[in-house]
């Protein structure tokens, strides 16, 4: 069969993301801190953007051309922004365009406004703390060190996880100091070892609680012991083949547990480099007159206009088609933006509206009262694709009455209703299994599959594997080892 090459016309339909799109969508994922600092960007780079100092700049901007334009607002699903973006350069009146652009005023109305009081409390501030290295090294400078035996002491500093263990073999570190004595470079690290917090720098659980053990004001050999030769079967409680092997009472057994668990098996977290990480929320809930209202967080978000500087260079620069190349350019940008602004702030608004009529339970009596919701809910609900609402939760805070929460937090598929049972949110799920195991008698401990019968009772049926499963992500032990 032979292979022809021919030519032909064929008409076919793409998306085409333009830039200003990007921006638009980029602008939807933003937090509110990282939103404020973009502005504060692209008012450095685009000489079009001025921002409205006074009340009477803003009221002095025409409401009449701010509704029209409003109008013609595109949605989230179809942002493709106005005519003038994608029409003709050279046929469109920028002139008239920028004069009947106004400010922006990207919270929506609302019923009543939230006061300010109502914000959370950002008075309590911290400062940086000090890393686990920069504590041992402070330590080690202390000590009498030569010049070799320091360089040892921070290359094994530098290996130290922030729980406080040797991540690399010591006898890889030690490869690189060809001439220092082994014996030496042990007590450099017997050293750190005994730094504080005690214990950091080993290389297993058993060396570092060893190391503690052995400090302690009070020496407990069989504690030592079980802690070298039995520490699995002492997390099985297993104090019968303990005692047994060391020939001791299943009392003393018990005694030398207690001495065990005063220890800290990651000593490394005494020491926290981790600062306080505080959110800004980006939608405040507020129960005015028994009815929660919703306020879009607009502190630091500047009001922008079309500066009126280069409206007037537009006049001037008709016969300099560079100057009016640039001009238009950067107004296209800066009309973009202000428009991009707003459209991100009133589809938070949406989103947030309709979780807080979707949730009202929840906000009145508190997350034991969290209803199954997923995105697909909220975007059949408000008129919007999937995906946006996705982006729109992603890593925005609500503040409310009962806490601030992530909006990621509202969203659970319900769990339970398959077989008969009643839908309830994973995170309710995971409350009531931890109201139940905080309760039970600890010498009888109950099991996943009889905490899934206890629900079962309450019309919640959830499979043993679903009770596992969520106490896992709790951190919460089996029955076996939660016995005592």
């Amino acid at each position: 069969m032979a292979i022809k090459m021919n030519q032909g016309l064929r008409q076919t339909q793409s998306l085409m993301i333009t830039p200003q799109l990007q921006q638009a969508i980029k602008l939807l994922t933003l937090t509110h801190l990282e939103m404020t600092t973009l502005i504060s960007q692209e008012m450095v780079e685009n000489p079009m953007l001025e921002e409205i100092d006074g009340e009477m700049d803003a009221a002095s901007a025409s409401t009449e051309s701010r509704e029209d334009f409003e109008s013609q607002e595109a949605t989230s699903d179809n942002f493709s922004g106005p005519e003038l973006i994608e029409g003709s350069r050279d046929n469109f009146d920028w002139e008239s365009y920028s004069e009947s652009f106004n400010n922006t005023s990207s919270t929506p109305n609302m019923k009543e406004s939230v006061s300010s009081e109502d914000g959370p409390n950002y008075e309590n501030m911290v400062s940086k703390g000090q890393s686990l290295q920069e504590h041992l090294e402070w330590q080690l400078r202390m000590e009498n060190l030569s010049d070799i035996e320091l360089k040892l002491a921070l290359d094994i500093l530098g290996n130290i996880s922030d729980e406080g263990y040797l991540e690399l073999s010591f006898e890889e570190i030690l490869a690189s100091y060809p001439n220092m004595d082994k014996d030496q470079a042990l007590g450099i690290l017997g050293l750190i070892q005994h730094l504080d917090p005690v214990g950091c720098g080993s290389h297993t659980l058993e060396e570092c609680l060893g190391v503690q053990v052995r400090m302690l004001p009070e020496r407990s050999p069989l504690a030592e012991l079980i802690i070298q030769r039995s520490l699995k079967d002492l997390e099985k409680k297993d104090y019968v083949k303990i005692s047994k092997e060391f020939g001791v009472s299943k009392d003393k057994v018990k005694d030398a547990e207690l001495v065990i668990m005063s220890l800290n098996p990651k000593p490394g977290r005494l020491v926290s480099s981790e600062e306080t990480q505080y959110v800004v929320p980006d939608i405040f809930v507020a129960d005015v007159g028994g009815e929660f209202v919703v306020q879009v967080n607009d502190e630091g978000v500047p009001r922008l206009r079309v500066s009126n500087l280069y409206k007037s260079l537009m006049r001037t620069s008709e016969n300099n088609a560079e100057a009016k190349e640039f001009v238009q350019d950067k107004l296209r940008s800066a009309l973009w933006l202000i428009k991009s602004i707003e459209n991100r702030q009133k589809t938070i608004y949406k989103v947030a509206e309709s979780i807080v009529r979707t949730q009202q339970e929840f906000f009145k009596k508190g997350p034991a009262f969290l209803k199954p919701m997923i995105l697909k809910d909220i975007a059949n609900e408000i008129g919007m694709h999937e995906s946006t609402v996705s982006r729109v939760t992603t890593n925005k805070y609500m503040h409310t009455p009962i806490g601030t929460f992530e909006l990621k937090y509202f969203f659970n598929a319900g769990i339970g209703g398959k077989n008969g049972g009643i839908d309830i949110a994973g995170e309710t799920l995971k409350l009531k299994i931890k109201e139940m195991i905080s309760n039970e008698d600890p010498k009888r401990p109950l099991s996943d599959q009889k905490i899934s019968e206890l629900l079962s009772t309450k019309d919640i049926i959830v499979a043993r594997r679903t009770v596992a499963k969520y106490r896992e992500m709790m951190s919460i032990a089996p029955s076996s080892k939660r016995k005592k």
